[in-house]
């Protein structure tokens, strides 16, 4: 019977009634039944369940009237023949014992084993001596607890040598207890389990406390590894001498597994995921499964994911998947048959395939049909196979939200149990949790891939022609999951060669700010056409942002009751917050005739200046308040510039770091700027280089113009008189100057032009009046008086006199305007010489 952690005494002769035939019973201090046998019941009729709690007096009490000292006697020590009741009332002849014991706790119990007279004959005996030999005693007892005994339990001395052995120990390390008995357990286990237990044994025998704790192994080379929870406990004299220490196992594999397979979860949803790369996030997947789970893992997708494409797996012929990641317990992944990045052909039969088309997992032997097939259908394969002894394999599809992603392989040759159907539940949930983060990571590619597709579209393809300024540029869109933001330049040829020079910055990232971005620029480039001076043009993009922002909550009010199904967060740029429409501005005026220079910002980081000394500084333009905000004016500021010098238009995103802030960014642009860097190319990169980490967490645009000017024989001036008769001397003076260029082919058409002009100013301006030529790549015509009234452009009738003027001009030149000045307008033609020797 199991003895419920007595420790059991031996019989005055050392030995025991076999237990097949002999009934015992375990009793407390109190005289409870605690331990019943199956022999016991087959005795006196008791069933376990009802014996067990109750008073001993009641089971096993003789009738009265016996005439024999009887159990009451025992109980006090004696032994002999007596008569015992049976549940039915009958009586039962029987040879009774007591043997005095203690619990595994050191509590005081008696042990009493009964047997019919016929089966087991002992004679009468005698009564025990409170001398008996305790070692004996023990003995006796511990014999009937580890015959009956299904766990593994074990006792040894203080040398660490197997004293006893149960049968349960004895089933699980497959030895007999004599094979047992004597050795120590680094005889028997292996190394790394028998150092951590008989650690824990010689701890019990110094302290006299209890441990527990876990090992993990083979009990012997033919087993399964199981996870075996380890009792060690003292077993101690009367006097609390630690004599010996009882060793128990209880296998816990199962439970150990669920929790390895809670915290394989656990770690996949914390480590997979943690960027938005498509190839990253599938590495990430195999190297947690790898080593836990399996020992080779391959995570293949579908080719059309990463050429922007809806995944679609076909049903039919081969499939095309290429390597998003693969990773070994052995270095270098040698089991890999194509290296990440590549693209590899799944014939149609083989299980990678039927698991993309079914959307099903499958668990598989080496041995199966299938797999065999697929060896037959790919020798290189089944090359790996063989060499690496593969045994047991698992396909796994990864789909997310309804779209078939791709499809992963675990397989198993170094740990030689095989896939079970846990572990495919487990590569299951893995695999499924994987492949959100993989979706999330293609929608977020595809999505910023747009929206910087849309950006580029937006910016300057290619800068104009001009010859104010040099320029060069660089854009970097941010690499953070917020996306691509709206950070934008351009370099606007004005007229009478002026060039204007613009930097700006979208608050916000994805396609919203791509888009404001493009919408924004397109303004400042038809306002600058007109020839607005830099705060006049800021106030209006001010009112148009105004404008786009109270568009938007419109728009965003009469959606709130349409039922749409909302983006779930973390897929990338779509899934942005609405904030108020802001940007950032500054618009820059060159002049190479007067190398002067005029600036307006909103809410913009200052300009950078570099003499052509080397010596850079920052200019100081009153910084008016961001786009959209309103409120304040905008000023402008103006100075010179010596001809080579650099200016440098810059966003937020290159001088705001996560290591430094606003102004030990400015300082480092500074230091850097003076530093010579050759070509403004080179220059551009060094600044890139040294201010911006690896991966910039917002947009930086960065643009570079080094100044020129045009010298006295490239520009001709002249006061005109506001009368008619100064028409013919005014033409007279461009002819000549035309000559003096060598500018002929053009000489009549300039000639028609400064009648027109000139005559116009006079007729219907004011004084002062000017007539200027400038000398570029193209012949600009000029006259300037001091009306502000606009003239306009219009298409004369047959008996009209005048409108005919403009209207000449217009078809004369390449391009015409006017701009408006404080001293009053001008009036502007520009003619391309027919042989571009202007």
């Amino acid at each position: 019977m199991d003895m419920h952690g007595a420790t059991a005494p031996g019989n005055g002769s050392g030995e025991l009634p076999d237990p097949a035939v002999s009934a015992t019973a375990v009793v407390d201090a109190r005289g409870i039944v605690t331990g019943w046998s199956a022999g016991a019941e087959r005795l006196l009729g008791y069933p376990r369940q009802e014996a067990v709690g109750c008073p001993v007096a009641r089971l096993l009490g003789a009738d009265e009237g016996d005439g024999a000292e009887g159990f009451p006697a025992a109980l006090d020590g004696w032994s002999g023949k007596t008569l015992l009741r049976h549940r039915d009332g009958g009586r039962v002849e029987v040879w009774l014992r007591v043997y005095p014991s203690y619990d595994a706790a050191g509590n005081a119990q008696q042990l009493i084993v009964a047997a019919p007279p016929d089966r087991l004959p002992l004679g009468p005996q005698p009564r025990p001596s409170p001398d008996l030999d305790e070692a004996t005693t023990e003995e006796a007892t511990t014999e009937v607890a580890f015959a009956q005994s299904h766990l593994p339990v074990a006792i040894y001395d203080s040398d660490l040598r197997s004293v006893r052995a149960s049968a349960g120990a004895a089933r699980e390390l497959g030895l007999t207890e004599e094979q047992m008995r004597g050795r120590r357990i680094t005889d028997i286990l292996p190394p790394h389990i028998c150092t951590a237990i008989e650690e824990g044994m010689c701890r019990v025998f110094g302290t006299g406390e209890p441990e527990q704790f876990q090992v993990h192994g083979r009990p012997r080379a033919e087993a399964r590894e199981r996870t075996w929870s380890v009792t060690v406990s003292p077993l101690k004299t009367p006097a609390g001498v630690v004599r010996h220490v009882q060793l128990s196992a209880l296998d816990v594999t199962e439970q150990h597994r669920a929790r390895q397979r809670l915290a394989l979860l656990n770690d996949v949803s914390t480590q997979v995921g943690s960027t938005l790369d498509v190839m990253r996030t599938a590495q990430e997947m195999a190297d947690v499964a790898v080593g836990r789970l399996a020992d080779f893992v391959t995570i293949d997708l579908l080719d059309s994911l990463f050429r922007g494409m809806e995944p679609t797996p076909s049903v039919t012929g081969t499939v095309a998947l290429r390597r998003a990641a693969h990773q070994s317990v052995l270095p270098g992944a040698p089991e890999a048959v194509i290296r990440p990045g590549e693209v590899d052909y799944y014939p149609e039969s083989t299980p990678p395939v039927r698991c993309l088309a079914t959307g099903r997992s499958y668990l598989h032997r080496t041995l199966d049909e299938a797999i065999r097939q697929w060896q037959g259908a790919d020798p290189e394969r089944s090359a790996v196979v063989r060499d690496f002894g593969i045994h047991s394999i698992m396909v796994i599809p990864l789909r997310a939200r309804g779209i078939s992603l791709g499809v992963s392989v675990l397989s198993r040759h170094r740990r030689r149990d095989p896939f079970e159907e846990d572990d495919l539940l487990l590569a299951e949930e893995i695999g499924a949790r994987a492949a959100v983060a993989v979706d999330n990571a293609r929608r977020f590619t595809l999505e910023r891939t747009t929206a910087l597709g849309l950006q580029r579209s937006l910016l300057p393809q290619r800068l104009p022609a001009q010859e104010a300024v040099e320029v060069a540029h660089r854009y970097l869109p941010a690499r953070a999951r917020a996306g691509v933001g709206g950070d934008w330049f351009d370099v606007i040829p004005l007229s009478g060669a002026r060039v204007a020079l613009v930097v700006g910055d979208v608050v916000g990232h994805g396609l919203r700010a791509s888009a404001t971005m493009g919408r924004l620029r397109t303004a400042v480039r038809t306002l600058a056409d007109v020839d607005l001076p830099p705060d006049e043009l800021l106030v209006h993009i001010d009112d148009l942002v105004t404008h786009l922002a109270a568009e938007e909550d419109t728009a965003e009010s009469g959606s709130e009751s349409i039922s749409e199904p909302v983006p779930e967060p973390g897929f990338g740029i779509t899934a942005e917050i609405s904030t108020d429409l802001i940007a950032t501005c500054l618009y820059m005026v060159y002049d190479p005739v007067s190398r002067r220079c005029t600036a307006a910002s909103a809410g913009h980081p200052p300009p950078a200046v570099v003499t052509p000394d080397g010596v850079a500084d920052f200019i100081d333009v009153p910084p008016g308040p961001p786009l959209g905000v309103g409120g304040l004016p905008f000023e402008t500021a103006e100075w010179e510039l010596p001809q080579g010098s650099l200016l440098a238009l810059y966003t937020d995103g290159l001088i705001a770091g996560t290591d430094h802030d606003l102004d030990s960014g400015l300082r480092l642009l500074r230091r850097s700027l003076e530093r010579p860097g050759g070509s403004l190319e080179a220059t551009c990169d060094n600044l890139i280089q040294t201010l911006l980490p690896v991966q910039p967490s917002d947009d930086v645009a960065l643009l570079l113009a080094r100044t020129g000017a045009l010298g006295t024989g490239q520009v001709a001036t002249w006061d005109v008189p506001s009368e008619p008769a100064a028409v013919a001397g005014a033409r007279v003076q461009a002819l000549n100057r035309l000559a003096d260029w060598g500018l002929h082919d053009i000489a009549f058409t300039i000639e028609v032009l400064v009648s027109e002009l000139v005559t116009n100013a006079i007729r219907y301006g004011r004084p002062p009046i000017q007539l200027r030529l400038i000398r570029t790549s193209a012949l600009i015509c000029e006259v300037s008086d001091g009306s502000s009234t606009a003239p306009h452009l219009r298409r004369a009738r047959t008996l009209d006199e005048g409108g005919r003027g403009l209207f000449l001009v217009a078809q004369l030149a390449e391009r015409w305007g006017s701009r408006h000045h404080a001293a009053g307008k001008t009036i502007w033609a520009e003619i391309e010489p027919p042989d571009g020797r202007a």
